[in-house]
């Protein structure tokens, strides 16, 4: 596969950022397959950005030549206090996402599962992370929180303090090349990016992707990013702790309709349309079109081949938030399929979908 085609699938949406596409050639030019990981802390149901969106990006990576590692932060968890900091809790978690994985498409045989439990047990891992902490101010550590869902300011633990340091250590520690993680987690990888000549280490390149917004539309909050535009995306992204904003794999067609329904989406609006984002991000990347069932009164059924040609529509006020709604309820319930039947279908995978399901998501 050529150079081109490789940034291309590297960059393509949902890919919001890279650091940089300079370095990111380099890279290519040099690894035919370098290492790339994205992090996740073992915490409550797989929503749409988890099971979906997350997916399509990992196959772009794959595509490209990189060997992927999904690291299942446990103790990362731990520290956060999801699952009330019960490791046993967050671990089913963890094997509950993986099943989410297997069901999503992903070819497990292509990627490597890292736990941070294992990550742990070593003395050099742990030498790594002091060496980090070493290498950055109080002020700087506290400042990365908002990696964690925490703003600055909101640190609840002395033990959160080291998660910077751990989170940086694991993008060391397991040799990556490429930190492909969402936009929230930018400013440990670019911490990363800082310190990596200091401590004689690989300098990663930080591809970042999109952060799909929740139902409920735009949230204004600050201290996530400086910048106004990355902090009202990451403020307002679906997230699994608030259940009302978010659509979940295991969502039947009925549930999916009515959180349809009710969402933000006003009409030819684009900017903080939650609506148009899964069309976007999610719908075009898994079909080829999106079939719009409309009463000839109101100009007949109509396909759209491309995001591009729906928006324009929308814009102009030729294609109307139910009619969108309606169609886009339908898409994504064909979408969610698979993933909902292997937990209906699959004993053992119910069991891990029935206990992640009984347990109290935390924040």
């Amino acid at each position: 596969m050529d150079l081109e085609r490789r940034l291309e699938l590297i960059t393509r949406p949902p890919t919001e950022e890279v650091i940089t596409l300079e370095d990111l050639r380099i890279l290519l030019e040099t690894e035919a397959h370098p290492i790339a990981y994205d992090g996740f802390e073992p915490s409550g149901l797989a929503h749409l950005p988890f099971g979906v969106l997350r997916a399509i990006k990992l196959q772009d990576m794959l595509d490209a030549g990189c060997r992927f590692k999904l690291l299942l932060a446990d103790w990362h968890a731990m520290i956060n206090n999801k699952m009330g900091g019960d490791l046993e809790k967050i671990r089913r978690v963890g094997e509950y996402f993986i099943e989410v994985w297997k069901a999503a498409g992903i070819d497990l045989s292509k990627v490597e599962i890292v736990w941070a439990n294992d990550l742990v047990n070593s003395r050099d891992y742990w030498r790594q992370v002091i060496l980090v902490a070493k290498n950055i101010t109080l002020k700087r550590a506290l400042r990365a929180l908002p990696i964690m869902g925490r703003r600055e300011g909101e640190m609840q633990e002395a033990a959160q303090i080291i998660y910077p340091a751990m989170q940086v250590s694991d993008i060391f520690y397991m040799g990556v090349d490429i930190c492909q993680l969402g936009l929230d987690q930018r400013r440990a990888n670019i911490l990363a990016r800082e310190l990596a000549p200091k401590l004689s280490v690989k300098k990663p390149v930080a591809v970042h992707h999109h952060m799909l917004m929740g139902l409920q539309g735009p949230v204004e909050s600050g201290g996530f990013e400086e910048d106004a535009e990355m902090n009202l995306e990451i403020a307002s992204k679906m997230s699994k702790s608030i259940p009302e904003t978010s659509i979940f794999v295991h969502d039947d067609f009925e549930t999916i309709k009515k959180k349809i329904d009710d969402a933000y989406c006003p009409p030819r609006i684009i900017r903080g349309n939650p609506i148009l984002e899964y069309v976007k991000y999610i719908i075009f990347r898994k079909m080829k079109s999106l079939y719009i069932e409309r009463p000839p009164k109101y100009g007949g059924d109509i396909e759209y081949w491309s995001y591009e040609e729906l928006e324009k529509d929308y814009v102009m006020g030729k294609l109307h938030p139910a009619d969108l709604k309606n169609a886009v309820a339908k898409a994504l319930d064909q979408v969610i399929k698979p993933i909902r039947e292997h937990f209906e279908k699959d004993p053992d995978a119910k069991k891990l979908y029935e206990f992640v399901k009984s347990q109290e998501v935390t924040r």
